[in-house]
Order: C-alpha cells, then sequence, then structure tokens
C-alpha cells in the first residue's frame, strides 16, 4: 500500500492556505476557507498524493468527522479512505459536513479552486459520468504542510511553489495540461494527419498519444505522417503499411517497438520519428534508442534521419521526474502541457551559440 504522509491536522493547514495563496490568486476564497483546509486535510489523510495511486472524492470530505479526524495511525487512515466509499458508512462522530455540500466541495473548492492552480491533479481518462474518486494532491503542494518543516524552509518552499504554479502563464500551461481531449464513454478520438479517426482507450496515455498525433506532428513535421500506434490494451491500435514500406520500413509487432511511429514525408530524406509515451515509466532510454536503431538500420535509413522522443504529459509532475535520470541523450522530451517547446540533450559538443 501507498506511503502516507506526516500526520497533519486541519488547523495548521488552514493557517497556511493564506500564505501560500496571496491577495489576488483566483477565486481565493474558495483555496483558503476552512472547506479547502477540510478537503486537503482528507486528501493528506488518506494518502491522495500523485505519484501513490490514491484517490479521494467529495465523499472522502462530508463523511469525515471531528473523531475520525484525530486517529492518526496509518491503520485507521488507510481504513477510512477505502471504508468511505462503501454504501451506508458512516465513522463514529460529529461529522463536519452534510451529504449536500458535496457540490461545493466539488465544483467550487476543486473545480474552480484547487485545480487550476495546480495544487490538485484529477484521474486523467476517467468519464465525468464515473463515480470513481478522482482527485489526488500534487506532490510539491503536498509537501508545503509537513508540520515538521522549519519556517525559513516552509516560506521558501512555498515562493518556489507559487512562481511554479500561480504565474499566468503558469496557469496557462496547467491548463492545457488538464485536458483530456474528446472522452466520450470510456473512449479517446484521435484524429489522424490523413484525416482517418480511431478511438482508443481512455486512459493517460492514450491522451498524451492524442496530444503527439494532433499537435506535435503539426508543429514540428512539415508533412506528417503516423505510421504506428499502439496502446497498453491493444498492441496494434494502426499502422499504415503503405506508407512505411514505401519508405522502406517493415513493421512487426515486437516488444520492441515504441507506442507511436511517425514520419516527415515533406523532407528530400524522411525523417523517422520513435516516440514513447510515459504516463508512469518507459522513456526513450539508451537501451531502447539502440534497439529502435536496429529497426531503422534494417530498413536503411541513415541514423541523422532518426529522432527519439519522450511524450510527457506535464513536466511538473512525478512520471517526469521519474523517468528523466533515464532519458538517452540525443533524444527530445515534449510535453503536452507546453506544446510549443521540446526539450534536447544534447550528445555533441556543440557550442551553445550553435542552437
Amino acid at each position: 500500500m501507498s506511503q502516507l504522509p506526516p500526520y497533519v491536522t486541519r488547523e495548521l493547514i488552514h493557517e497556511r492556505l493564506p500564505l501560500i495563496f496571496p491577495e489576488g490568486t483566483p477565486n481565493r476564497t474558495y483555496l483558503i476557507r476552512e472547506m479547502a483546509a477540510s478537503t486537503i486535510f482528507t486528501m493528506l489523510y488518506v494518502g491522495a498524493i500523485d505519484g501513490n495511486d490514491t484517490f479521494i472524492g467529495p465523499v472522502h470530505v462530508y463523511r469525515m468527522t471531528t473523531e475520525q479526524s484525530v486517529l492518526s495511525d496509518d491503520l485507521n487512515r488507510k481504513q477510512y479512505g477505502i471504508q468511505a466509499l462503501s454504501k451506508g458508512f458512516q465513522p463514529e462522530g460529529k461529522r463536519w459536513y452534510a451529504d449536500n455540500t458535496r457540490e461545493p466541495i466539488r465544483d467550487e473548492t476543486l473545480r474552480e479552486g484547487l485545480i487550476p492552480v495546480g495544487a490538485v491533479i484529477t484521474r486523467a481518462g476517467l468519464p465525468t459520468t464515473s463515480s470513481r474518486p478522482r482527485y489526488t494532491l500534487q506532490n510539491d503542494f503536498a509537501n508545503l504542510f509537513n508540520p515538521t518543516i522549519a519556517e525559513e524552509e516552509l516560506e521558501s518552499e512555498i515562493k518556489s511553489w507559487q512562481s511554479t504554479n500561480l504565474s499566468a502563464s503558469a496557469r496557462a500551461r496547467l491548463s492545457l495540461a488538464s485536458r483530456t481531449g474528446n472522452v466520450t464513454d470510456g473512449r479517446v478520438l484521435v484524429t489522424f494527419p490523413n484525416g482517418e479517426a480511431r478511438n482508443l482507450s481512455a486512459g493517460p496515455s492514450s491522451e498524451i498519444s492524442k496530444a503527439v498525433v494532433e499537435v506535435f506532428s503539426k508543429k514540428f513535421l512539415k508533412e506528417p505522417a503516423v505510421l504506428w500506434l499502439s496502446t497498453s490494451d491493444a498492441k496494434v491500435t494502426f499502422v499504415d503499411d503503405a506508407i512505411a514500406k514505401t519508405i522502406g520500413l517493415e513493421i512487426e509487432a515486437d516488444k520492441n517497438l515504441p507506442d507511436l511511429i511517425l514520419a516527415d514525408l515533406g523532407t528530400p530524406d524522411p525523417l523517422l520519428v520513435f516516440v514513447e509515451v510515459v504516463a508512469s515509466d518507459g522513456p526513450i532510454s539508451e537501451r531502447r534508442k539502440e534497439a529502435l536503431y536496429e529497426l531503422s538500420d534494417k530498413a536503411g535509413f541513415k541514423r541523422q534521419n532518426i529522432a527519439f522522443v519522450t511524450a510527457y504529459r506535464d513536466r511538473q509532475v512525478q512520471p517526469f521526474r521519474k523517468t528523466v535520470p533515464e532519458l538517452a541523450w540525443g533524444s527530445f522530451a515534449w510535453f503536452m502541457s507546453e506544446p510549443d517547446n521540446l526539450i534536447f540533450l544534447s550528445d555533441s559538443e556543440r557550442k551553445l551559440s550553435e542552437f
């Protein structure tokens, strides 16, 4: 089971919120009131922090009681996270809120308050009609409520978080990162450069793949084509054999193929782009790069006409921070939340002036 953060009281959370969200923060009232403190407390209480695969819904907040909230041992905290979802469950003691507070918790505190500033992350790919819990705290935001942190260190951590999340550009980035595409009935509709459309199963990987096809390929390739697209539940979701064979590439499903293979047909020598989509792990590492070179070498491609890209949802979240040490030199990293930019891990001795 996921590791729980240090226990912290709702009162301490409530004290720190006005420091974190200064005057001028959009919807500040929603962010600093007691209901926001209660929501954040509940997330910390059950360990709903990005990377833990633990999520809450409004029910966790409005079923919390004063008596339950002071049970600070791990067993009681984890049990509450599970049991609060059970129909008819009610812990002993005086409840913080009535059932009819579901809407202000969901709509005001979360959707209009904590989510737009990046403090809370929603479970990607979950249909809006689903009753499953979907909210979890951003890691860096959760750290601001560590009860053992010294005052000077807390002030520094708050300023760092604010600069990353509360500026106008940061809010724009977060808005882009939260887009879920066309998710309908648990599916993600992807439109390929040739006009063909295909449904992918809902989930974070599918949403990043959609962004690679519909956004990345158009921004960075002159005449993009998708040769291959795979998902976790269907290894071969899309393959364009006609174009692949025209440029001499033999695509056969095996463990070494990436999530996507793109081609730029608008250059004298076609550019081949291998893309790995990272929702949790699996970037373009040195090992993966060499395995993919074997595929392109066999097809007769010159290595200067091969590019490697690892695609992420956002550079502020755990998957990027977890896998960045594995990224291969000579590869790129792209984020759907910042679609106009690329990170290049240079493997040469080129001077800065040459970039």
